[in-house]
C-alpha cells in the first residue's frame, strides 16, 4: 500500500485520514493541519521523511508561478527541504495541468458556465493557471489577493491577468521576507468569518480558488453562485447548498474507499493529488508535466460538476416599440391617449422611459429540455419619431433598457423593429451595456430566405429551372446578406438601393464570392420588376411605396421584411396573382406565453425576438448580431441552432392571413391568365 501525507499550514479542524484505490493501487491518505505553526510543519516533514511515499505541502507554496515569472519564498523552501528521502510536492504541476482540463470539461458539460461571467479568484498567485484558463471565456475578472493574503482592502484589486502579474512583481519579493503564515489567511487557527472581501463575493457570479479561502471569506448568502474549488467536505458541500450555491465544480470525481463506498473525504487538495501521482509512479521525485498528463488520462480525473440547487432559467430581454401611434393606446396604462390628438401623443410618447410589459414564459428547447424566460420591454417611440431624431436619442433609451433588463436578471437583450436599424445598428448600445446585445438580424435573414424559398416553390408548382431574385434595400444590413446568399442559390440577382457607390461595392463583393453569378445593380427597381420571380424588400421606408406593384411579373413572390411593411394591403389587392408574404416568422418550441399581444399568432414570434431566445437556449450570452455587416457564418449558425433547439418556420402569412393551398391555386390561375393576356411564355418548372 502506498502512503502519502499532506502537511498543511491550515487548520487542524479539517484533518482527515482514509484509504482509497487508484489505478488498482491502494493508497492511504492523511492530512495534518498545523494551525499556522511553520516550525510544527517542518517537524512533521522530518518525522514522516522516509516513512511515507510522498509528502504534500498544503497551503505552502515554495515557489509562486505567476505567468512566466517565478517568486521563491525562502521559509516555504526551507520547510520543504526538511525531507531528504521522501519527495515533497506542492501541487504546482497539478494546478498547471488538471485545473485547466477541469475548466475545459466544465465548460463543455454546462455551456455558458464561465462565458462572460463575473469571476472572483480568491488568490490569483496561488491559481494563476486556473485564472488563465477561465479568462479565455471573456468574463470580468477580480483577484482578492490584496485582501486574502496581506489583509489590505485599500489596495487596488487586480482586474486582469496583466494586473495580477504586476501585483505579483511588486508584492511577492517583499512578502518573501515575511513569515509564510502571514500569507495564509487560515493559518492562524481563526475559524470565524472575515468580512473584508464581502463586496467582491457579492459582485461575483463565479468564485474560484482554494476552499479554505472561500470558507474563510465567503458571506452567508451565496445564492445563484457557481464555485470552482478543490476539497470541500460532505458537510461543507451541504452548507454550500443551504447557502444557495447553484453549481459546485471540483477538480476530480469523488474518491471511494476500498469497499467502493464514498470516502470520508471524497475531494482533496492539489498537493494531495500530486502526492498520489508521485507515490504511484515511484520515480522518487516530483512528476513532470508529461507524467501528470498521462496519469490524468489513465485515471479519468477531471471536472466533477454538482448541481446543488436548481439553476436559474436563462433570461433574455427583448425591446419592442409601437409601429404606429394607435398602438400606444393598446397598453392599459395609456388608454386615455386615444382621446388626444395622435400627433401630440406620438411626440410625447417618444420621451417615455423604457417600460416593462410582461414576462415571456414557456419557451423550452427540445435539445436540452430547459426552459428560458424572457422579459418584454418597450419604448414609446414610433418609427417616425426615431427617424426624425438623432440616433443618440434612441441610444440613451436602449442603454437604459439594457440596464433595466440586467437588474431583472436578463443576460442578453434583443433589439426589435426600428431599434435594430437606428444609427450603428446596436454597436453603441452594446458598448455601453453589461449584457449581450443582438439585433436579431442573423436569424431574420435565415428565416426570410427560407420563407422566400417556400413561397417561390409554391407559386412555381415545383422547382423552377431559373429564378431571378431582386433585393430592394440591398446595401442595408439584412439586404446585403440576403443578396449574397441568394446569389449563391439562384446565381441571378438584381440589387436595388439609393447609393450607387454602395451598390457597386456590393456587386463586386458578390461577383468575387460567387464567380459566374449574374449581378445587376440599379438605384430604381421599375425596369427590372417585370423579370423578377422573387422580390425581397428590406428598406426602412415609412411611405410604403417602395415598389410599383403593377409592374411585377405575373406570379411573382414578394417577401416583405420591413417593419412597418413596405407593401400595403390595398396596393397588393390590385395584383391578386402576386403572393406577398411576411418575412419568416418563427414558431418557438414549448408553450410560449408572451404575456402581451405582440400581434402574432399563438407561439409565433418575429425572427429578431426568436434569435434572442435562441441565443439564451444555447447559452450564448454575448453580443451577437450587431452593425451593418452581418456575418454569413452567423446566419448559417442561426440556421443550425434553430433546428437544434426545435424552432420551426411558421406557416406563410400574407397580411396576417395564413397562405392556403386554395389561395396558391387561385393566384397561380390568375398569374397564368395574366401571362396569356400579356402574351408571355408559360412558366417552366421541374417536377
Amino acid at each position: 500500500m502506498k502512503r502519502i501525507v499532506s502537511i498543511s499550514l491550515g487548520s487542524s479542524a479539517r484533518d482527515y485520514h482514509f484509504t482509497t484505490s487508484i489505478l488498482g493501487r491502494a493508497v492511504e491518505v492523511e492530512r495534518i493541519g498545523v494551525n499556522g505553526e511553520a516550525a510544527r510543519a517542518a517537524e512533521l516533514i522530518r518525522a514522516f521523511d522516509g516513512r511515507v511515499d510522498a509528502i504534500g505541502l498544503g497551503g505552502l507554496t515554495p515557489v509562486f508561478r505567476v505567468g512566466a515569472a517565478r517568486y521563491p519564498h525562502q521559509e516555504a523552501i526551507h520547510i520543504a527541504a526538511q525531507a531528504h528521502r521522501t519527495p515533497v510536492v506542492d501541487g504546482g504541476v497539478i494546478k498547471a495541468t488538471l485545473e485547466r482540463w477541469v475548466v475545459a470539461q466544465a465548460a463543455r458539460q454546462v455551456p455558458g458556465i464561465f462565458r462572460y461571467k463575473k469571476i472572483l479568484f480568491t488568490s490569483g498567485i496561488e491559481r494563476f493557471q486556473l485564472a488563465a484558463a477561465m479568462a479565455e471565456y471573456g468574463g470580468e475578472l477580480r483577484f482578492a489577493d490584496p485582501i486574502v493574503h496581506i489583509g489590505l482592502p485599500s489596495l487596488p484589486v487586480p482586474r486582469s491577468l496583466e494586473q495580477l502579474e504586476l501585483y505579483a512583481a511588486t508584492t511577492l519579493p517583499i512578502t518573501a521576507l515575511l513569515p509564510y503564515r502571514l500569507l495564509h489567511p487560515v493559518a492562524l487557527g481563526q475559524e470565524g468569518y472575515d468580512p473584508r472581501a464581502e463586496g467582491l463575493f457579492r459582485w461575483a457570479e463565479v468564485i474560484a480558488g482554494d476552499f479554505a479561502f472561500i470558507r474563510r471569506f465567503a458571506p452567508q448568502d451565496l445564492r445563484g453562485k457557481t464555485i470552482v474549488t478543490d476539497d470541500p467536505s460532505p458537510a461543507e458541500i451541504e452548507d454550500l447548498r443551504q447557502r444557495g450555491v447553484v453549481t459546485l465544480v471540483t477538480m476530480t470525481p469523488p474518491f471511494t474507499g476500498p469497499d467502493g463506498a464514498p470516502a470520508p473525504r471524497p475531494f482533496v487538495a492539489a498537493d494531495v493529488l500530486e502526492a498520489m501521482v508521485t507515490a504511484i509512479q515511484e520515480t522518487g521525485a516530483q512528476p513532470g508535466e508529461a507524467e501528470v498528463l498521462d496519469f490524468i488520462s489513465a485515471t479519468g480525473w477531471g471536472a466533477h460538476v454538482q448541481e446543488l440547487n436548481p439553476r436559474p432559467k436563462p433570461k433574455f430581454a427583448f425591446v419592442i416599440h409601437p409601429l404606429r401611434t394607435a398602438l400606444i393606446a393598446n397598453d392599459p396604462r395609456f388608454r386615455w391617449t386615444r382621446y388626444l390628438p395622435p400627433r401630440l401623443v406620438e411626440r410625447a410618447a417618444a420621451y417615455i422611459p423604457p417600460l416593462y410589459l410582461s414576462r415571456i414564459r414557456g419557451i423550452r428547447s427540445t435539445a436540452t429540455g430547459e426552459e428560458v424566460e424572457g422579459i418584454l420591454l418597450t419604448l414609446g417611440t414610433t418609427p417616425r419619431e426615431m427617424m426624425r431624431r438623432p440616433p443618440s436619442f434612441t441610444y440613451r433609451r436602449l442603454i437604459r433598457a439594457a440596464r433595466m433588463a440586467e437588474k431583472m436578471g436578463a443576460r442578453i437583450m434583443g433589439l426589435g423593429a426600428f431599434t435594430s436599424v437606428v444609427g450603428d445598428a446596436g454597436i453603441t448600445v452594446a458598448q455601453k451595456s453589461d449584457i449581450g446585445i443582438t439585433s436579431g438580424n442573423s436569424l431574420t435573414v435565415a428565416a426570410t430566405l427560407e420563407a422566400a424559398k417556400q413561397a417561390v416553390l409554391l407559386m412555381k408548382g415545383g422547382r423552377p429551372e431559373k429564378v431571378r431574385a431582386m433585393v430592394i434595400g440591398a446595401t442595408g444590413s439584412i439586404g446585403s446578406v440576403c443578396a449574397r446568399l441568394l446569389a449563391q442559390a439562384v446565381r441571378d440577382v438584381v440589387l436595388i438601393a439609393p447609393r450607387p457607390e454602395r451598390l457597386l461595392a456590393l456587386k463586386q463583393q458578390i461577383e468575387h464570392e460567387t464567380p459566374g453569378a449574374r449581378v445587376i445593380a440599379a438605384t430604381h427597381p421599375d425596369a427590372y420588376l417585370s423579370d423578377a420571380d422573387l422580390v425581397i424588400t428590406t428598406t426602412s421606408s415609412l411611405t410604403g411605396r417602395v415598389i410599383n406593384i403593377d409592374k411585377l411579373k405575373p406570379g411573382a413572390v414578394v417577401c416583405d421584411v420591413a417593419r412597418p411593411p413596405d407593401v400595403k394591403e390595398e396596393d397588393a389587392a390590385r395584383r391578386p396573382d402576386v403572393l406577398v408574404v411576411e418575412s419568416g416568422e418563427i414558431v418557438l418550441p414549448g408553450e410560449p406565453d408572451f404575456g402581451f399581444d405582440i400581434d402574432m399568432p399563438p407561439g409565433t414570434a418575429y425572427a429578431c425576438l426568436s434569435e434572442t431566445a435562441l441565443l439564451a437556449m444555447e447559452g450564448k450570452f454575448e453580443d451577437y448580431t450587431l452593425g451593418r455587416n452581418i456575418e454569413i457564418e452567423r446566419v448559417k449558425e442561426m440556421y443550425r441552432l434553430w433546428h437544434k433547439h426545435g424552432l420551426q418556420l411558421a406557416r406563410l402569412r400574407s397580411f396576417g392571413v395564413y397562405v392556403t393551398d386554395e389561395m396558391i391555386a387561385e393566384k397561380r390561375r390568375l398569374a397564368e391568365e395574366r401571362r396569356r393576356h400579356l402574351s408571355l411564355p408559360a412558366e417552366h418548372v421541374e417536377g
